[in-house]
C-alpha cells in the first residue's frame, strides 16, 4: 500500500487574488485547494496575520483507504522531524496569539486593495470629549508605515490636482414634482400664520376606535418607541378640532434642522437643546427620512424596503402638534402665546451629506451627478427653514467614526490601511469623474472601508448654499462646544429666536456632562499613528481651506487643532 503526506501553503497577499505552493514548491493554480488533496479528511492548523492576511494552512492526510500504520514505519529520523516541526508550529502559533505581537509575522507591504466591509449608516453622533485623546507609544508599523508616505502622497496630490468647486445647476419646482407627487398632494404651499412652526390643518376621516399609527413604518420596524406612540394613539382623539360634522388634525414641519455632521457633537447638542421649554423635536432623534426612509432605506446592505410615506414622518411631531393646537385652541391670549412660540426641531445628522439613494430612483443623471438633493425638497416646501451644522477637524472626525462604527480588529494599523484604501479608490473615481460625482457616488462611498466623504464639508455646504442664504445657517466646530458649552448654546437660543432661560434650566443644560461619549474600550486603543494624521490633513487640507474661505473664518481650517 502506498501512502502520502500533502502539506499545502497558501500566500494570501489580499483577500482578492490568492497564490498555493504545493510541496514541490510550484504554484497551483485555479481552485483554491491542493489537487492532490481534494478537500478530503483534513487537519488544518491556521496562522492568521492581519496586514498581508498571511495564511499558512499545514493539511496532515490520508489518502483513499489507506491507514496510518505505515506512518508508524517511518525511519526514526523523520518521524522525529515530522513531530519536531509540528511542534514549532504550534509554539509559534500559541505565542502569536497570546501576545498579540501581530507584527512580528507580517511581511511589510505598502497599501493595497482589500474586501471593502459594509459601510454603517445609522445613528450617526459624537460629543464633545472625543476630542480629549490618549497617548500610547509607537509601533513598529508606525515607522514602517513613515516609508509608504511618498506614495500615499502622490496618490493625495492626483486628488487636490482634480479638485474643482463648481456650481450645480438646480431643478425647478415642476421637476420635484414629478419625483414626489404624493409628497407634494399632502404638504401644502402655505402655512397657518399664528404658529412659529410651519402646521397645517387636514382632515382625518377615521373613526374614534380607528388608530391612526397603525401603519405607521417607524412604529412597526422598531419596538423602542411604540411605548412613544401609544402615548400619542391614547391622547389623539382628544388633539383633534371638530367643524361641519368633520375631524380635523394638525400636522407640522420642523422649523428647524442639525443637518450635521456625524460624530461632531450633533447629539450633545440636540440633548441640551432639548432641555429649552420652547423646543420640541420628533418623537425620533435621527428619523433619517429626508436621506433614507423615504427611499425605503434602513440599511443599503440591506437593499430597499417599503418606502416610509410623508405620513409616517409627519406622525412624528404629533406631540408638538398636539401642543400647538392646544395653545390655537387656547381661550387666553397668554396660553396660546406660549404655546404657539414652540419651535419643532428634527436632528438626522444624515441630512445635509448623505444622498446614496439618488442612484435607485433618479436616472437623468448629468456625467455621474445627482440631478436631485435632499436640499432641493426641503427648500421646496420651506424656503425658509433654519439650519445648524456641528463641524469638526475632519481627521479627527474619520478616527471617531472608525472606532465607533468598527465591529471588531479595531486598531491604529487597521485604521491607516482602510485610509489609504479609501484613498486609492477616491483617487481612481476622480480620474474619470468630477468632485461632485464621486462625493455622491454610492458605489464608492459603499466601497470605502472608512467614511473618507463625510469630511469633505466644503463640497455639501456649497451645494446646500446654492438652495437655501448663508443667513438661514448657524454653523458651529465642537471643539468651539467642548470649550465653552454655554456660549454656543447662547448662539444656538439667538440663532431661534428663543427665549431666555431661568438660572436653573440655564445651570442644567450647560453643566450636564457630554452625550454620546466614546466607549473606554474605543479610548484605549489610543489616538491614530502620527503618519495617518499627517496623510489626512494633507487630503482634507485644499477642502477645509474652501471651508474658512466660505465662512470667512480661519478657525474651520483647522490648521491649528
Amino acid at each position: 500500500m502506498r501512502h502520502c503526506i500533502n502539506c499545502c501553503i497558501q500566500l494570501l497577499p489580499n483577500n482578492e487574488h490568492k497564490q498555493q505552493v504545493g510541496c514541490g514548491g510550484g504554484p497551483l493554480h485555479g481552485h483554491l485547494e491542493c489537487p492532490a488533496c481534494k478537500g478530503e479528511n483534513k487537519i488544518v492548523l491556521r496562522v492568521d496575520g492581519k496586514q498581508m492576511n498571511l495564511l499558512a494552512v499545514l493539511e496532515v492526510r490520508a489518502e483513499g483507504n489507506e491507514s496510518w500504520g505505515r506512518f508508524l514505519r517511518f525511519k526514526k529520523g523523520k518521524r522525529c522531524s515530522l513531530v519536531f516541526g509540528l511542534m514549532i508550529m504550534t509554539l509559534v502559533m500559541a505565542s502569536y496569539i497570546l501576545s498579540g505581537a501581530h507584527q512580528e509575522l507580517l511581511i511589510s507591504s505598502p497599501f493595497h486593495y482589500g474586501a471593502f466591509p459594509s459601510n454603517p449608516s445609522l445613528m450617526d453622533g459624537e460629543n464633545p470629549s472625543d476630542t480629549k485623546e490618549h497617548h500610547h507609544q509607537p509601533s513598529v508599523n508606525n515607522i514602517s508605515y513613515v516609508k509608504d508616505y511618498p506614495s500615499i502622497k502622490l496618490i493625495i496630490n492626483s486628488i487636490t490636482a482634480r479638485i474643482e468647486f463648481t456650481t450645480r445647476q438646480l431643478p425647478d419646482r415642476e421637476d420635484l414634482k414629478k419625483q414626489e407627487l404624493h409628497m407634494f398632494s399632502v404638504i401644502p404651499n402655505k402655512f397657518l400664520p399664528n404658529s412659529k412652526s410651519p402646521c397645517w390643518y387636514e382632515e382625518f376621516t377615521g373613526r374614534n376606535t380607528t388608530d391612526p399609527y397603525l401603519t405607521n413604518s417607524y412604529v412597526l420596524y422598531s419596538k423602542r418607541f411604540r411605548s412613544t406612540f401609544d402615548a400619542l394613539r391614547k391622547a389623539f382623539w382628544g388633539h383633534l378640532s371638530h367643524a361641519s360634522g368633520k375631524h380635523f388634525r394638525l400636522r407640522c414641519l420642523p422649523r428647524f434642522y442639525i443637518i450635521g455632521q456625524p460624530k461632531c457633537g450633533t447629539t450633545d447638542l440636540y440633548d441640551r437643546l432639548r432641555l429649552h421649554p420652547e423646543v420640541k423635536f420628533s418623537a425620533i432623534k435621527e428619523p433619517h427620512w429626508w436621506t433614507r426612509k423615504r427611499f425605503g432605506i434602513v440599511r443599503l446592505r440591506d437593499g430597499l424596503r417599503d418606502r416610509y410615506p410623508v405620513e409616517d414622518y409627519l406622525d412624528l411631531f404629533d406631540l408638538a402638534a398636539h401642543q400647538i393646537h392646544q395653545g390655537l385652541q387656547a381661550g387666553s391670549a397668554k396660553e396660546e402665546s406660549r404655546m404657539t412660540r414652540i419651535l419643532i426641531g428634527e436632528a438626522s445628522a444624515s441630512t445635509m451629506w448623505d444622498n446614496n439613494a439618488w442612484t435607485f430612483f433618479y436616472d437623468n443623471s448629468t456625467d455621474g451627478e445627482p440631478p436631485f438633493l435632499t436640499q432641493d425638497f426641503i427648500h421646496a416646501f420651506q424656503p425658509d427653514a433654519k439650519l445648524i451644522v456641528m463641524l469638526r477637524d475632519p481627521v479627527e472626525r474619520l478616527y471617531s467614526d472608525y472606532l465607533y462604527f468598527a465591529s471588531s480588529n479595531k486598531s491604529a494599523d487597521d485604521f491607516h490601511e482602510k485610509v489609504t484604501e479609501a484613498l486609492q479608490l477616491f483617487e481612481n473615481c476622480m480620474l474619470g469623474y468630477s468632485l461632485r460625482a464621486c462625493v455622491y457616488n454610492n458605489t464608492l462611498n459603499n466601497a470605502m472601508p472608512v467614511r473618507l466623504q463625510v469630511g469633505l464639508y466644503a463640497v455639501y455646504l456649497l451645494d446646500w448654499l446654492a438652495v437655501f442664504n448663508k443667513e438661514q445657517f448657524l454653523i458651529l466646530r465642537l471643539e468651539d462646544h467642548a470649550s465653552n458649552v454655554k456660549y454656543t448654546m447662547n448662539r444656538v437660543f439667538q440663532f431661534l429666536n428663543l427665549g431666555p432661560l431661568g438660572e436653573k434650566q440655564e445651570t442644567l443644560m450647560t453643566k450636564s456632562p457630554a452625550s454620546n461619549a466614546r466607549r473606554p474600550e474605543d479610548r484605549n486603543l489610543g489616538p491614530m499613528w502620527p503618519v495617518t494624521q499627517r496623510i489626512l490633513q494633507d487630503f482634507y487640507g485644499p477642502f477645509n481651506t474652501r471651508l474658512a474661505q466660505v465662512l470667512a473664518d480661519e478657525a474651520f481650517a483647522w490648521r491649528k487643532t
